[in-house]
């Protein structure tokens, strides 16, 4: 006989009381063990507790498996509990670690496979390629894809409830609520929350939150009329991802050098400024002909605007024309600074409002969560535990599904928070239709996109400098972790699970749209690092990115107003305060926004930051080196930033690594 001690180690919180028998079956190449109770007096599965259990049976060979399975005691009720991993020491001396991360249900069986990553073509054993087989085909079953609307990703849907593997903890999940229902009982206690009252002036708007506050969001507060400030946003703020360079004008924006002139440097001309790279663009013509929010009969209006920018010698971006109309005429004239005061705050906060639309509904919405969902089905559709690519992949998309489910309730149902946005329901539907058809990989992928808008070489451009270095981090961290696996094109082209993996995400994500030039299959190893660091470089910093400022920059309603109430002006000089309060949301609507601010950026105390894997996935000492290797560089790029931001008015930290979430779970 040989003893083999099973180390069971435990974590998360009990969903009730311990009640049940757990019990172990060790499966070898020579044979398995009896079935094992894990009886050891006085335990009982608590919270991050390691036990051991001996096992005596006949030499297994080599492990190949480990059956946990749980059975109901007496009459008691239903129990559950959560197995992180099981080390199993062999009467060899030998350590093998078998990865969980599940609960456990009564009348369950698990199987559990090394932690070493395997593709199809590395299993051998027969008993290792049936297991395989079932894991996946039992996926497949279970992760299954909806269709959410016509011309949109696909999203998940299950017959039963969602695994709590994948669910939020359940201090997260009340830290969620608790966020919202706090700032909802200040607001209503102000009785402010439901209001259809006009704000009566700006200064009205101010304070609106006693306790809840930040260093930017103050700064803005003071600043959000400035255009330098304003222009400032474009590049830093929370949505970087409508500016580009313009090398020639629209021919819908007509333009003229009268009516910039004033607002350049000396000794030059619009035209010399354009051919120097000096002229920047946000284009809003997606916006044309949406649908909008009906309120009180009248559709809201909503602006397909223009805004061109101009970058000085000192390297300040500010605004010089605007236009809130895709076709010039007396009706849509060019705004410039120079017009009254309340005429250019106005069209500001009308570029603003597209601008806001744009990047809750395009930029954060559809580009980050809902492709997020796409990857994240696919990934638990075609690869079983022990592929490489699901132990790497895993960590980056572990509660898109559930916050995915959420904010489609949240955020889109008919009386959601961006339900309340200009183009409605509807509208944000009709928008992501028209932005998906458009969407290309290189897009997705940051230095390309960055590439593609001419903004290589735009100064202060803090979003693009740290995403950079995040995603040469990511890239290197995914080339080291892939070439452990895939040593050749061949081991590329010859995972069928691999190529599964990425049809499925081509034709359920991007709808088999062939311009997207989104790979349909892949060839060689680059190309799957270089879809992979997409991956999670999208989950992760990009979500960052357009998530984390939200209380900073939309906090203060005026300067990011997810819906105007009144008609972009048509004729200057006409504008008052009083038409400004008239179109900004009313005081119910503002604080339903300001809700959305909290909400969004909120940090929970479970978050697990970029680079962090805590589940140890990866048994191979290599990946390990691999991954420290990563956690190094995060490091350094943190310190770098920490540094330059001691010398910023407005620091940028959305894309420091420690305030960077490992998935998309907020």
């Amino acid at each position: 006989m040989a003893v083999y001690k099973v180390l069971v180690m435990t974590g998360g919180m009990l969903l009730a009381g311990t009640t049940d028998h757990a019990f172990v079956t060790l499966v070898g190449t020579n044979g398995e063990s009896e079935r094992t109770e894990l009886d050891n007096y006085g335990f009982e599965f608590c919270p991050n507790q390691t036990s051991t259990f001996p096992v005596n049976t006949q030499p297994l060979g080599r492990l190949l498996l480990i059956k946990l399975e749980i059975a109901q005691y007496l009459h008691l009720p239903e129990s559950q509990w959560f197995c992180s991993k099981i080390v199993v020491e062999t009467p060899e001396e030998e350590a093998l670690l078998f990865p969980c991360h599940r609960w456990l249900t009564r009348g369950e069986v698990l199987e559990l496979r090394g932690a070493k990553a395997n593709k199809a073509s590395d299993d051998e054993h027969p008993l290792l390629i049936e297991h395989r087989r079932r894991e996946v085909v039992e996926r497949t079953k279970l992760y299954q894809w909806k269709v959410y609307a016509e011309g949109l990703p696909h999203i998940n849907h299950f017959e039963r409830e969602l695994p709590s593997e994948l669910r939020f903890s359940l201090s997260k999940g009340l830290e969620f609520k608790l966020s919202k229902e706090i700032v909802i009982a200040e607001l209503k206690l102000k009785g402010l929350f439901g209001s259809e009252e006009s704000w009566e002036n700006l200064e009205s708007m101010k304070n609106t939150l006693t306790f809840k506050t930040s260093p930017i969001a103050e700064y803005l507060a003071e600043h959000w009329k400035d255009d330098a400030f304003y222009g400032y946003q474009f590049l830093n703020g929370v949505h970087p991802s409508m500016i580009r360079n313009c090398p020639d004008l629209p021919s819908n924006f007509p333009v003229t050098e009268e009516m910039v002139q004033p607002f350049l440097e000396a000794g030059t001309s619009l035209q010399q400024e354009i051919q120097k790279g000096n002229i920047f663009l946000c284009d809003y013509k997606s916006l044309e002909g949406l649908p909008t929010l009906v309120v009180e009969g009248k559709s809201l209006p909503l602006t397909a605007a223009l805004c061109l920018l101009y970058l000085d010698t000192a390297g300040t971006l500010k605004p010089i024309a605007i236009q809130l109309g895709q076709e010039p005429s007396e009706k849509c004239p060019i705004f410039v600074p120079s017009d009254p005061e309340l005429d250019w705050l106005l069209v500001k906060m009308f570029v603003k409002n597209a601008d806001s639309i744009m990047h809750q509904i395009i930029s954060h919405l559809l580009k980050t969560h809902l492709l997020a969902e796409v990857f994240a089905v696919a990934t638990m559709r075609h690869f079983p535990d022990v592929h490489p690519l699901y132990k790497l992949l895993t960590p980056h998309l572990r509660y898109t599904l559930q916050i995915n489910t959420a904010a489609r309730d949240v955020l889109l149902g008919p009386t959601g928070l961006l339900s309340k946005s200009s183009p409605g329901v509807d509208g944000n539907n009709e928008l992501m239709r028209r932005h998906l058809a458009e969407t290309t990989y290189s897009s997705l992928c940051l230095p390309d996109n960055i590439a593609e808008r001419g903004l290589q070489n735009i100064p202060n451009f803090y979003y693009r400098d740290d995403g950079l270095k995040l995603w040469t981090a990511i890239n290197s961290f995914v080339r080291a972790m892939l070439g452990l696996y895939y040593p050749t094109d061949d081991e590329v082209s010859g995972d069928a699970e691999l190529q599964r993996w990425i049809q499925d995400i081509f034709t359920k994500g991007f709808l088999g749209n062939s311009s997207s030039e989104m790979p349909e299959s892949f060839i060689t190893v680059e190309e799957v690092v270089k879809f992979v660091t997409m991956v999670i470089f999208t989950t992760s910093a990009q979500h960052a990115a357009v998530n984390s400022g939200q209380f900073d920059y939309n906090s203060w309603v005026p300067n990011n107003p997810l819906q105007l109430r009144k008609a972009p002006p048509t004729t200057k000089g006409l504008v008052t305060m009083e038409t400004i309060m008239e179109t900004l949301p009313n005081i119910g609507d503002t604080v339903n926004f300001i809700i959305l601010s909290v909400v969004l950026h909120k940090k929970h105390t479970d978050s697990v930051v970029l680079g962090s894997y805590p589940e140890e996935r990866f048994g191979e000492p290599a990946a390990k080196r691999i991954i420290e290797n990563f956690q190094e560089e995060l490091s350094s790029i943190e310190e770098r930033i920490i540094t330059r931001n001691a010398s910023l008015e407005v620091p940028y930290c959305y894309l420091q690594p420690s305030e960077i979430e490992n998935s998309v779970s907020i």
